[in-house]
């Protein structure tokens, strides 16, 4: 099977694959920083700049791999929604596949789109696919499911010529917990930029990792640990976070721009997600037995769904399909994480005060009691 991936960033479902067993054939990523690290960690695979560019997709592409611009589809960005300047260069990738005969295509994007405009991006995507004769599945899925510590719900959809999809993102589920209650006994990550209208809360992880500001500052989110350090990861923790190797993005810091780094992985694919789904790829499983739900029925698009008949059919699955134990955030606590500051810290707490959200007992009084950067300097 060979890989072609569009909107690769930095590689995360080829790296995935690659550790499936797969290999990738070509990329194309219109970011320099990125292409810096496409380079760097793919030395033998032919790299494009821009996928309009292109006229046709290799002949030899098994599977197409495709997590393209979420900038106008996220909650974070300007919801202009599929048509939006960044999102819409998707339409060149229905071009390029229906003038292919590419068998399988993995995609991955924002949770956010199920609800933009009622779904109007998914309603478009899916009847791409419908109209080229695939047949799809779609499936929500959180990389705290998969062994790391950050809660990302990101919708995986496969669409298929001759594999039923269901056999690769439903032949599993599992029976998970709600997880720790939201107390001091253990590491609560949080959005330190935010407070008012939400914080993130995450027990025992860190809410989804970022792009930065508009201005390209990065803003990591900060963990309250048991020991009253309110601390940020590194970079280095944060590629850890999304499942590479710390390291990978070292490459676009020849680009110039000072914080490239902090926005490709806050872009990037979870790497044991896709791994998961390319695994699966390699071995399709049974479809397991699930709680349907007939498009008639749906008051909004559901968070899993299939048409494999001619046929839009809901799909009651957790996101969290098989059974990983998920380490502490503290395991990936080390030297390179840094305080948050107190003037970061004081304007939180001011903000939660005022906005008035439901936070843990005793949570605030812990970060206005937390170990202080200026402090610790004084004691230096």
């Amino acid at each position: 099977m060979s890989v072609t991936g569009l909107f690769a960033g930095i590689g995360g479902f080829e790296h995935a694959f690659s550790r499936a067993g797969l290999d990738t054939g070509m990329l194309v990523e219109v970011d320099s920083a990125a292409n810096l690290v496409l380079t760097s960690q793919f030395p033998d695979v032919e790299i494009h700049s821009d996928v309009l560019d292109l006229i046709d997709l290799p002949s030899s592409t098994s599977i197409l791999t495709a997590g393209f611009p979420c900038q106008n589809l996220s909650m974070a960005g300007d919801k202009s929604g599929i048509d939006g300047s960044k999102s819409g260069v998707v339409r060149k990738m229905f071009e390029l596949i229906e003038k292919s005969t590419v068998p399988l295509v993995v995609i991955e994007n924002v949770y956010f789109m199920l609800q933009l405009d009622s779904g109007k991006a998914m309603e478009w995507l899916v009847t791409e696919f419908e109209r080229l004769g695939y047949r799809w599945a779609y499936r929500v899925l959180d990389t705290m499911g998969f062994g790391l510590p950050q809660r990302r719900r990101r919708v995986y959809f496969v669409a298929s010529r001759d594999v039923d999809p269901r056999t690769i993102l439903f032949a599993d589920e599992t029976n998970h917990s709600d997880g720790a209650k939201q107390d001091l006994s253990l590491p609560l990550g949080f959005y330190w930029t935010e407070g008012k209208s939400g914080v993130g809360l995450t027990v025992e992880g860190i809410p989804p990792l970022k792009v930065g500001s508009s201005l390209g500052i990065p803003s990591a989110p900060a963990v309250l640990f048991s020991d009253g350090e309110v601390l940020m990861p590194s970079i280095e923790a944060c590629e850890r976070l999304q499942g590479f190797p710390q390291g990978w993005t070292i490459a676009a810091a020849d680009n110039g721009e000072k914080n490239a780094r902090w926005r490709l992985v806050g872009n990037a694919v979870s790497v044991p997600v896709a791994q998961w789904v390319a695994e699966r790829i390699k071995r399709p499983g049974i479809v397991a037995d699930f709680e349907l739900i007939d498009s008639d029925k749906w008051q909004r698009w559901p968070e899993a769904a299939w048409n494999i008949e001619n046929a839009r059919v809901g799909v009651v699955a957790s996101d969290k399909p098989i059974a990983v134990a998920l380490p502490s955030i503290s395991q990936f606590r080390d030297h390179t994480w840094t305080r948050l500051s107190d003037r970061a810290l004081n304007g939180f707490i001011s903000r939660a005060d005022a906005g008035g959200l439901k936070m843990p007992h005793g949570f605030l009084d812990a970060l206005r009691t937390a170990t202080r950067k200026q402090a610790a300097a004084v004691m230096a």
